[in-house]
Formats: structure tokens, C-alpha cells, sequence
């Protein structure tokens, strides 16, 4: 039986009914590895929750025991409360240090905002070292992430990637022949951390991260690794054919997505007219969805991707 094709049967099925329950669950030391910051990372006593923190000294980290070629990952995560600007914390897929110059992401980043005010949501992908061409988008949520646990996912094939939200799809990117290498396609680690974005994540680096509230502690549980591993030298895969396609999501989560994005997209790379002159090849241009975003502000960004943010980030240990 192909591997893949039963990873995204149990996935497009479980996304539909609203559980996720039916995937295995990963322990840490099953799946992961410390990356950076000292005893800012802790493994809770069931061996299945992680605490990241961020204080004056340092943020901090963890990695994928593995490289992946394609599969579903997800945590259930529970951001900081109260002030939080510019905290990031970060659920993202990466291949920098393997590829400096050409490097693939998707990323989950979650940006922190001051007291009153919600966190947000952030998507990207990068394939190839694409960093050139930022293809951002921006969400609020329909809950306050600091409250509770929410479950944040990725699928990836060869030709989707789809981010969900308690199994909601908020965000659908096909692979076009216009992309060409844009589209992330080469084996990738699974990260999450969080650390100092000051300069740019909280309206364009107003407002800095305020350490008389620190420690800042994200908390992580839940994780689903299920994908296509990968032979870290042979860089072959070693469980599933990689090479398997998949039609789009089905037409119940569409529904649910194209609601979601209509009440709380915030930013979008394709109607950003200060960056892009011309939309990237790939966007598709809703004149209604364009008129909508333009009241909000600009948006500003960091430097291009993790490969830079967090490779500062992993050196503070």
C-alpha cells in the first residue's frame, strides 16, 4: 500500500469531520530534538508537552529527528498571554541548513502584540532561496491562542500545501509551472521556537519585546509526524513513494476556507502593490478580496526567512 496515499486519506478525512484524534502521537524523544536555549526548553513529565521560553537571555528550540519528503505535521500549541509584542513564536518546515543558498520553508509564525490587542497569524513558503519573493499572508483568529491549546497543521505533497487550524484549511498554495522551483520540493526538518523579533514583528517594530514580563512560554503537545522520511546522506526516501499526486481539498473544508479568509485575512502578497508592481505568476487577482485589504496598514517584514532570524537565534545558547 502506498504510504502516502493513506497519510492524506486519513488526513482530508479527519479534516472534514473536525478530529484529529486518529493519528498517532509523537512523544518527544520519539520525534524531536533540543536546538537551542539552554534550560528554555522543557520536556514535561508525560514526555509529550514541551514548554519553549523567551527571556532576556535567550529564546529557544527544537527540531525533527528526521528529514521529510512530503506528509502531514501538526502540534496543538498554546501561545503567551498578556503584553507580547515582539514575540514570534514559529511551527515551520526548513531545510537551511542543508541547502544555505537555496533553502526551502513552510511556515506557521505567530506574531505577538501588545496588551488588548490579538495575536496574529503568518504563512510562507520559500522554495529554491526564493527569499526574493516574500508570498506572505496575515489572519486573525476566531479565538483568543493564549486561552487554550489549538491544533496548527501542514500538509505537503508534491504539487499542494495546505495550513489548517483546528482542521479548518485557512490557506491552499498549488504548485504552477509558473512557480518553478518557488515551490518547496526538497526534504525538510520540522522546527518550532520562539524568540526576539523586535524589529519587525509588532507593527513594523513599534513595539518591542518588554522583558519585565518575561518569561515568555509557548507550549507545545499533540505532535503528528506523519510524513515521508528521508535518508539524511542518501537524501533518498525511505518510507513512501514522494512522487504520489493529490487532488485539492474537498469541497466542505473549501467552503470553511474561503469563509475563514474572507473574516479574517488580513494581508495578502498578492495585493500588495508597494511590493509587487506586478502579482507573483501564481496569484489570482479577486478584485472584491483587493478593495477589502487595502484599508489595512502596511505591512512590514523581517529579513528574508528563518534561514537568517533563527540562524542568529540558535548562536545565543
Amino acid at each position: 500500500m502506498d504510504y502516502l496515499i493513506l497519510i492524506l486519506g486519513f488526513v482530508f478525512a479527519l479534516a472534514s469531520s473536525g478530529s484529529s484524534t486518529t493519528l498517532p502521537i509523537s512523544s518527544f524523544d520519539e520525534g524531536f530534538s533540543h536546538l537551542f536555549g539552554d534550560n528554555n526548553m522543557q520536556v514535561l513529565k508525560d514526555g509529550k508537552s514541551v514548554h519553549l521560553s523567551l527571556d532576556q537571555r535567550t529564546g529557544s528550540g527544537f527540531l525533527s529527528h528526521d528529514l521529510y519528503l512530503h506528509g502531514f505535521f501538526s502540534a496543538s500549541i498554546k501561545l503567551p498571554a498578556y503584553y507580547t509584542a515582539g514575540v514570534v513564536v514559529a511551527f515551520y518546515m526548513s531545510n537551511g541548513d542543508m541547502y544555505e543558498k537555496n533553502h526551502d520553508e513552510i511556515d506557521f509564525e505567530f506574531l505577538g502584540n501588545i496588551k488588548g490587542k490579538e495575536w496574529k497569524i503568518q504563512t510562507n513558503v520559500y522554495g529554491n532561496g526564493s527569499t526574493n519573493v516574500g508570498r506572505e499572508e496575515r489572519y486573525s483568529l476566531w479565538f483568543d491562542p493564549s486561552n487554550g491549546f489549538h491544533q496548527y497543521s501542514i500538509l505537503w505533497t508534491q504539487d499542494h500545501i495546505i495550513f489548517y487550524v483546528d482542521n479548518v484549511a485557512i490557506r491552499e498554495i498549488k504548485r504552477t509551472e509558473s512557480m518553478g522551483g518557488d515551490f518547496p520540493s526538497k526534504p525538510m526538518t520540522l522546527y518550532a521556537t520562539i524568540w526576539d523579533a523586535s524589529e519587525w514583528a509588532t507593527n513594523g517594530g513599534k513595539y518591542k519585546v518588554n522583558y519585565k514580563y518575561a518569561p515568555y512560554v509557548a507550549e507545545f503537545s499533540n505532535f503528528v509526524l506523519h510524513g515521508c522520511t528521508v535518508d539524511p546522506i542518501e537524501l533518498m526516501s525511505l518510507q513512501c513513494d514522494p512522487e504520489t499526486n493529490v487532488d485539492s481539498i474537498i469541497p466542505m473544508e473549501r467552503i470553511k476556507m474561503e469563509s475563514f479568509r474572507k473574516n479574517h485575512m488580513k494581508y495578502s502578497y498578492c495585493h500588495d502593490k508597494i511590493r509587487y508592481t506586478t502579482p507573483p505568476s501564481e496569484c489570482f487577482v479577486d478584485p472584491k478580496e483587493a478593495k477589502r485589504l487595502k484599508n489595512f496598514n502596511p505591512i512590514t517584514f523581517g529579513d528574508s526567512g528563518h534561514l537568517h532570524h533563527h540562524g542568529k537565534r540558535h548562536h545565543q545558547s
